[in-house]
This record gives structure tokens, sequence and C-alpha cells, in this order.
């Protein structure tokens, strides 16, 4: 197994950066966080009355709350995924996929399940995390599915059978809520044999999970941010589904994983050097006060050379012909 603290080394200079943090929600399903973009978390399903920093994250950096991600209080954790996520959607870049666009009536928040539903027939299919109407699908199709849940149901196993039933199996689907609560990396390399898909709101788009054995990201697109806040404001889980996020599957194998971060140098190759330009004039003028935007270029270059990394674990991988 890689180093386990890896992945939220990885999401904190990714995510990172001086910017302030607007609104976050703290939903019965799902967390919300909004800094020049949304975020997504799915939140805790433990109750509490106490926690000692409500009303105070407005105004916090982005960088100061995706450090909350390596914590394991598990609403620190969720908040600190949800700022991640804001973080790295805020970039703009998601990788070229396939979007899957609500159907009326249909239950949308299994449309990845429905999606690989050709090259699941006659596997064994582990699903890690519980997926409200999975059960009656799995049975439609006589598909040989089985969960584990950290809080098992009548059919499901717990997720301690994983150690088990993970190894063996053909597809893996993992809930991306595994990388606040931090089994992810154990997860990710007991799935390592199998077509592996990092699925949920919760999902980072981040090329390197290429790296930790990850074949499909099954991420959302924010598609109405104002629907998405109100649905996760009163309540909603699966709703969010019909009409403030669609799923988005992108195969990240190493061709398209070495276009996808090829885009993303480029733009913050661009970044960097006009932040470059912005501090010479600052200094030109005769400031003798630090650049203002100095951490936002600190953070650019922590996210370049995440970047340059990752191209060259590619290259080195598969060279171009």
């Amino acid at each position: 197994m890689t180093n386990p603290c890896e992945i939220y080394d990885l999401l904190q200079d990714y995510a990172g950066a001086p910017v302030p943090v607007g609104t976050v929600v703290i939903g019965l399903v799902w967390t919300l966080c909004e800094a020049d973009a949304v975020g997504l978390s799915m939140s805790p399903g433990v109750q509490t009355r106490t926690l000692p920093w409500a009303g105070t994250l407005r105004g916090k950096t982005l960088s100061e709350l995706v450090a909350w991600v390596r914590e394991f209080d598990p609403y620190r954790a969720t908040v600190g995924m949800a700022a991640v996520n804001a973080g790295i959607n805020r970039l703009g870049r998601l990788p070229d996929g396939v979007t899957l666009a609500p159907k009326d009536g249909a239950e949308n928040n299994l449309a990845v399940f429905e999606h690989f539903l050709g090259e699941m027939r006659g596997k064994r299919v582990v699903v890690i995390g519980r997926y409200p109407g999975l059960d009656r699908f799995a049975h439609a199709h006589a598909l040989n599915l089985t969960v584990l849940e950290r809080q098992p149901g009548p059919d499901d196993l717990p997720d301690s059978a994983c150690e088990y039933l993970v190894p063996e199996a053909d597809w893996v689907f993992l809930t991306a809520t595994s990388i606040p609560n931090k089994t992810f990396p154990r997860l990710a390399a007991l799935a390592r044999d199998a077509t592996t898909v990092l699925m949920g709101p919760t999902v980072p788009w981040l090329p390197e999970l290429r790296h930790f054995g990850i074949d499909y990201l099954a991420g959302v697109e924010i598609v109405d941010t104002e629907v998405l806040r109100d649905t996760v404001c009163e309540g909603g889980g699966v709703r969010i589904f019909d009409a403030g996020v669609r799923y988005r599957i992108a195969p990240i194998g190493p061709e398209s994983t070495k276009a996808w971060a090829r885009h993303m140098i480029a733009q913050a190759t661009a970044e960097r050097e006009r932040l470059k330009k912005d501090m010479e004039a600052w200094y030109g003028r005769g400031n003798a006060a630090r650049f203002p935007q100095y951490a936002q270029l600190e953070a650019v270059d922590r996210r370049l050379s995440r970047l340059d990394t990752c191209f060259k674990r590619l290259w080195d991988a598969s060279p171009d012909p």
C-alpha cells in the first residue's frame, strides 16, 4: 500500500488557496461548501449538538478548511472534503468523459450502475457504500453484487468483509466518502486487481487517482448551484441527482489522464506567469510590503509541482509513441 497520507497531501496541494469561504451547509445527507465554486461531501451519519466551530466558518480561507480533510473527527473531515471539492472545482477543468443526463421518473442516483450494466453482467461486483434502490436494481438484472456498509442493512455485509471480498472482485464501486472517513487508502489497495470506479458527489476531480488504481471517476457536475443549495439545505439526498447535479463518468487510463494533466499544467503555468508579472509590477511600483497575492502564487506552485510529478509518472508508465 502507498503512504496512506499521500492522498490527503495531494488534496491539500491541489485545493488549498487563500480564497475566502462563503457558505458552508451541513445538511442531513450532503455537506456543501462555496468558495468561488461549490463542493460537496456526504454528511456524517451521526448526530451532534455540540459543534464548537458552528457559525465561524464563513470568511476562513479554503486552505484552512481543506486542511480539515486530514482530521478523524467526522464533521471536520466532511467539511474539509467539501472544501477540497470546492477548491478543485474552482479550477474549472474536468476530464473528458460522459455526462449522464437525468431521466424523468428514473432513480437517477443509480445512473452509474445503469451505465456499467453490460460490463457487470456475469462478474463478481462489490459495492462499498449503500445506494438507495440498488437491491432492486441488482435483483432486476440478476447481478452477482454484494454491498459492504459500515452500518449494514439486512442484505449488506459489514465493511470488515472488504479484506476477504474486494481482492476477489472483478468490479469494485467505491464510494468517495472513503476519503474523508480514512478507509480509501486500504480499500484502493485491496481493489488493485479489479476494475475500480470511485463514485459519488464526494469524488474529487484529481488525475493522480489513476496512481491509486482507480480506473474510472464517477463524480458529479454541478448544473444548478441555487437548486443544489436549496435541496441540500432542505434535507435532500438522492433528489440532488434530479436537478442540482448530474453524474459524469471519466475513464482515467494512461492516455486520457496524460491529456487531462497536460491541460491542467498549461492552466496552472498560465496562472503562475500572470501572478509573477503582477508581482514584478507590484515591486516595480516601489512597494516594500509583501505582494498581496504571494500566498496564491505559492499555492499555484504547489499544484504545478504535483501535476509535473503526475505527468512524469504517467509518461514513465506509458510514453507517447
